[in-house]
């Protein structure tokens, strides 16, 4: 499966996070514009697999634009990692990273909507492997909104 909806049980749960584009980011700010939305995570910034996924999404950016899609990437580094990874994607495929990057370095969001997989995790000791993509659906407010 490419993706997977949220998962009904966390959707309510606001959580607000620091995010390299837009300061501090709620998803509720974009699925209440009647937006869906494309939250994926990937396990660190400057991988090979990570970058050439982040490359795609920028290329392809006006195509979700157009689609009302709003991508917010997801990753366990810090603001000041994504901003340096921002710039060296910029600079070597001369292309703008025009989506929000959220900062979860405590790992809430990533835990919060499953994207922990617990068994690849396990044996890399601390670090978690946080990899997967989520839609919402288009007017979804939070249980605070």
């Amino acid at each position: 499966m490419l993706y997977r909806e949220f998962p009904a049980s966390t959707i309510p749960r606001p959580i607000s996070r620091p995010c390299l584009r837009t300061g501090i980011i709620r998803l509720s700010d974009y699925t209440s514009k009647g937006k869906w939305v494309l939250l994926f995570s990937h396990p660190a910034d400057f991988t090979p697999v990570c970058t050439t996924e982040f490359v795609e999404f920028a290329r392809h950016f006006p195509e979700f634009e157009k689609r009302t899609i709003q991508l917010l990437g997801n990753s366990v580094d810090s603001v000041y990692s994504h901003i340096a990874w921002v710039r060296n994607i910029e600079q070597h495929f001369k292309l703008k990273v025009p989506f929000p990057v959220i900062a979860d370095l405590d790992q809430k969001i990533a835990v919060t909507y499953g994207m922990v997989h617990a068994e690849k995790s396990a044996a890399g000791g601390e670090d978690l492997e946080v990899t997967d993509w989520y839609f919402t659906r288009r007017n979804l407010k939070s249980a605070a909104d």
